[in-house]
This record gives C-alpha cells, structure tokens and sequence, in this order.
C-alpha cells in the first residue's frame, strides 16, 4: 500500500477517493451543484496528496475550489500556549461572507498528533469553538435551505495507525476497504449501499416510533424520539458511513449508556464512559480513563450534558471491524454485532421531518433539538437489542444481532 514515493495512496487509488467524495458531495446536496459553484477545501497538511486529487476532479467538473490547509500541531499548539484570551477568539475578516457563498465542503482530515492539545485547558479550547460556532451556524443555516452540501474524510497517517495498534500499511489498506476502493467504480458500490440503505431509512421513518429501549450488558437506556423526526444515513456527509441515525428529544432521555470504544478528542483518550441520565440529563459520569477530561466536556454549556444524536450501525453493510482511533470509523463499527452510538451535545437539524425553512431557533427548543458547541460520540460494540414502541403502545424489535430486523 506504500508507493515508492512515499505516499500512503498511489494515483490510482487517489482518483477514486476523490472520486467517491465528489459522489458524497453530490448526495449531500438537495439539487446538483450549479456550473461554477465554489467549493471549499479544507485539508491537513498531511492530506496534501489527496487534496490535489479533489482539487483536480472539481475543476474537471467545473466547480471552482478553493483550497485551505488547517494549523499543523505545531501551530494549534502555539495557539493554546501563546495566544491572549482576544487572539484565542479570533476569527479572520472575510469568513463569514466565505461561508456564505460556498455550495459545498470538501474536508480532509490527517492528523499527525492526536495528543499535543492534551495539556491545554478544556476552557481555552471550549472558548475557541464557541468563537467560531456563528461560521457552522452559517453553513447548517445554508444547508437547511438547501444551499450548502459537505462531506469529510480520513487519510492515514503513522500517528493514527500508531494510536491504532497498527502499522501504516495496514491501516491504510483498512481505510481503503472501508471506502471501498478496491472496486474499479466504488462511487457505483457507494450508490447500491445509498439504495439499500433507502429502504431502512424509510422503514424506521415510517413507524412513527415514539421510544426507543436499548438493551446490552453496559446499557439500558430509553430515548424518547419526539414529533416530525426522520432518520437519515449515507447522506455522503462521511465517507465512510454506514450509520442511520436521528436526533432526539433531548428531555426523553433515561437510563445508562456505556462506551465500551475509546474516545479521542482534543488530544485526550478517554475510556470506558458510562453516563447516567435522568430526564434527558446526564446526572452522573464515570470513566476508566480520562474522565476528569470528560467532565469537563459536559461542563462546557448547557446542552453539553444532553444527548443530540442517536445511531445505530448495520454489521452487514460495515466493513470496520477494528479499533480506528478516530470517529469517523469507529462511529461506523462494524465488527460482530453492529454499533449503536449517542452523541452529547448539538443535534442534527436535518433530521426534522418538515419544512426546514420554519425550523427556527424557537421551533428547535420546543421540539427538543439540543443545542451545544459541543458534539461528542461515545461508542457501544455490545451485542444489544432494540425495540420501538410505537404509536397506540404496540412494540416491536428494529435491531438485533447487528443488524436491523426489517
């Protein structure tokens, strides 16, 4: 899989990446992007070689991108140990009218260091997301409207395969398999799995499912769903993905939930969460390890402690069955029994079954829509059963085994 040039991916197996997250761009848009439209692309700098290959297919398709590497750890780094509580802040003249003319986003994520923000101050690194919370409010507004579409990926690096318990090559050839690439045309295997998924998506909608009772050896949890929900997956925002997933009523929530899949974020690993909630509020956390990190995550504003996603994964569309080090992939986990994963923190207003145009900010408290800087998934592998109670009381097992019972 290590090319004599050193790069991880050969030419060959750029062009298809690339051409896979033209497809889940496409997906993720509601009309096809116009002549012309402005695309960002935004990549670390490890990425490089799959940036020039995105780069090069939108200006054969006639967008124009507009490329943008993100801060080395060296650079995050100084940030958070030089920087005043001004400069922390700080967002560049120009973004937010950049946000608002983009059609799309294209977003390359390689990490070289998973650990260096690991000594900084969840209060300092909470502040910097809070500072440019109002540019993603731009693109999720942009995107209810139908103006905006994205999609993200991984490319591999020592750092994550290290993390990983793997070798490069091997984790490359793992990222490879999961997106597909080993198929002549992947972006047409990526369409069956979008079909097939199509039918769940529309069989879990259609139900009208009130609750839900999650049931494993570390869980035992119900999620209330609320009104006008539908359940979205493979909408091309991830490459990979597998997951169908809702946002709930965030005051429905009871019971416990535990994570048995380590968690990496900003630079801490945390390990063996197990959350306690009481209507809708997570009342207590444990961890193995990291939880005084954890704490503080749920500490950073009010609706940090409330759950705004939930999401079952199918073990027969997956191909991840290994320990990733990065959520992207271990959101999808595949492996034996599927996955089922919540997410604290801000929810999915895509998944509101109406008239986007009417989802104000209003509509979304009411409806339970959390609202939060933050947005954490925590990862259960345990082999589980689901079961729906739907409308007039009546219940029925949607997931079992790993895999949706439909």
């Amino acid at each position: 899989m290590l090319t004599p040039g050193g790069f991880v991916f050969d030419s060959s197996l750029l062009d298809k990446y690339a051409r896979v997250l033209l497809w889940g761009l496409a997906v993720s848009r509601r009309e096809k992007l116009p002549p012309g439209a402005p695309v960002l692309v935004r990549y670390d700098p490890s990425a490089l070689p799959l940036a020039e290959a995105v780069f090069r297919a939108l200006l054969e398709q006639g967008s124009n991108p507009v490329p943008r590497a993100t801060m080395s750890p060296v650079m995050e780094t100084d940030l958070y140990s030089l920087a005043r509580f001004n400069q922390l802040r700080f967002v560049p003249p120009g973004e937010e009218e950049l946000m608002r003319g983009l059609a799309g986003g294209i977003y390359l994520l390689a990490p070289d260091s998973l650990t260096h923000l690991c000594h900084v101050a969840p209060e300092d690194i909470a502040a910097r997301q809070l500072a440019l919370r109002p540019l993603r409010d731009i693109l999720d507004r942009q995107e209810e409207l139908g103006r905006f579409g994205w999609t993200l990926a991984l490319y591999p690096t020592a750092t994550l395969a290290g993390h990983a318990g793997q070798n490069l090559e091997d984790y490359a050839a793992r990222i490879a398999d999961a997106c597909l690439l080993g198929f002549s045309e992947p972006e047409k295997e990526w369409a069956r799995i979008w079909n097939e998924v199509q039918e769940i998506k529309a069989w879990l909608t259609g139900m009208r499912i009130e609750s839900l009772h999650v049931e494993s050896a570390g869980v035992d949890l119900t999620v209330g769903l609320g009104a006008q929900r539908r359940w979205l997956g493979v909408t091309g925002h991830n490459v990979p993905s597998f997951e169908i997933y809702t946002s709930p009523d965030n005051h429905a929530v009871q019971g416990t939930f535990f994570a048995d899949q380590p968690s990496f974020r900003s630079g801490n690993i945390v390990k063996g969460v197990r959350l306690t909630f009481k209507q809708g509020v997570a009342v207590e956390l444990t961890a193995e390890q990291g939880e005084g990190f954890a704490q503080r995550q749920i500490a950073m504003d009010a609706g940090a402690r409330r759950v705004g996603e939930f999401s079952l994964t199918d073990r027969r569309f997956s191909r991840i069955d290994s320990f990733m080090a990065h959520t992207l992939y271990d959101e999808n986990f595949g492996g034996p029994h599927g996955n089922c994963h919540i997410a604290l923190g801000m929810s999915y207003s895509d998944t509101f079954d109406g008239d986007p145009a009417i989802l104000n900010e209003d509509l979304k408290r009411e409806m339970g829509f959390n609202v939060s800087a933050l947005h954490w998934d925590l990862v259960n592998t345990e082999d589980k059963r689901v079961t729906a109670r739907l409308p007039g009381g009546a219940k029925r097992v949607i997931y079992e085994g790993g895999q949706f019972a439909c």
